[in-house]
């Protein structure tokens, strides 16, 4: 499995984005995303951009990512500070999933 990190575009080089994550700059493949700006956000796996995010959806997925990470070292955790957008909601299934499972 592969989880997906969100990283902040600090400078960009043709098809590539330097991202800042956790006080580390990673070299980002943006191919599949296009054009990038410093101080956007990517959803990053295995050193390549998946897609944009805003800077609200990032916090909530870093906040997860850390969540999950402290669990791993076996720290006490808030998990509804941690996932907060999953509280009082079902999570949805992508559309194209949506469609193909009422199929």
């Amino acid at each position: 499995m592969c989880v997906g990190i969100p990283m902040q575009v600090v400078s960009v080089r043709p098809g590539m984005a330097l991202c800042a994550h956790d006080g580390a700059v990673h070299c980002i493949d943006i191919a599949l995303v296009g054009e990038c700006h410093p101080g956007e956000w990517l959803m990053t796996f295995l050193g390549a951009a998946r897609e944009k995010m805003d800077e609200t959806a990032a916090r909530q997925s870093l906040a997860a990512v850390t969540a999950l990470e402290a669990l791993l070292r076996g720290e006490a955790v808030d998990l509804d500070a941690a996932f907060a957008d999953l509280i009082g909601r079902e999570p949805q299934l992508p559309e194209h999933l949506r469609i193909q499972n009422l199929a």
